[in-house]
């Protein structure tokens, strides 16, 4: 079978794109691991079919790395967008449906802004948060996040008895003058990615439940792969609607691959 794909990246978080709107394929587990694989595939974060979806421009169907079906990806949202732009499918504006359900979304500038899900509670832990942001995030603030050991720590928290079945991603922040410094090992991908969408948006929240956002309804959010920004209405304490998350996202190369 060969297979036509598009590889896009924001703040590197890359993803493989096929349109897969007519002659729809049907690839196993294994055939996705294989494709995101970076040194026997494509190489990903992750994998994501556009399909057609009445009512919407598309539909997104998206796979982790392990080959996986997932919850909702931020990055992954952002940079279906622009391949949908790229194939004429939109121009300035889109609105598709995810695992998670509608979402909106703008490009500006080579600048996507994808509207997330409204967020209503989060739990508070002695040292930790814990809120699904579309994908569920464990958020903990430490120093020095510039040096800290993402994958061991990150690998705990994944494994511990409580998230041991399910997963759930987690994200280590710190305050640095004018930025939130986000790292985030991702479940799925088993391993710290360089930007987590959904990550960065819980970041951002629970920022703004500290008191540490860096705007009065917005957070500037530093990744390994670049700048995020995150807006928001904030309701109460802990009650999030009109959630918009912004950011670069590109094409990086297309090609053909054939699969067994």
């Amino acid at each position: 079978m060969e297979i036509k794909f598009q590889k896009y990246q924001g703040t590197g978080n890359d993803f493989i794109m096929i349109d897969n709107r007519f002659n729809p394929i049907s690839l196993s587990n294994e055939q996705v691991a294989f494709l995101c694989h970076r040194r026997f595939g494509i190489g990903a974060d992750g994998l994501i079919l556009l399909e057609s979806e009445p009512g919407f421009d598309f539909r997104m169907v998206y796979y982790n790395s392990d080959g996986n079906l997932s919850s909702m990806c931020g990055n992954g949202g952002r940079c279906l967008v622009a391949f949908a732009k790229d194939l004429g499918l939109i121009s300035s504006k889109a609105k598709f449906s995810a695992i998670d359900g509608e979402h909106e979304a703008t490009l500006e500038d080579g600048k996507v802004s994808l509207k997330m899900n409204d967020v209503k509670s989060m739990e508070l832990g002695e040292d930790y948060f814990y809120l699904n942001t579309g994908s569920p995030h464990y958020v903990k603030f430490v120093e020095d996040v510039e040096n800290y050991d993402v994958f061991n720590e990150g690998k705990k928290i994944r494994y511990n008895d409580r998230f041991n079945e399910e997963g759930t991603n987690v994200n280590f922040i710190e305050k640095n003058n004018e930025e939130l410094f986000v790292r985030t090992y991702e479940r799925g991908v088993e391993d710290e990615t360089y930007s987590c969408g959904t990550g960065v948006t819980a970041a951002a929240l629970v920022a703004a439940v500290k008191g540490m956002s860096t705007g009065k309804n917005s957070c500037l959010i530093k990744t390994k792969g670049g700048m995020l920004e995150v807006t928001f209405d904030k309701v109460l304490e802990q009650n999030f609607y009109n959630i918009w998350l912004s950011g670069p996202a590109m094409s990086v190369f297309k090609g053909v691959i054939e699969l067994e």
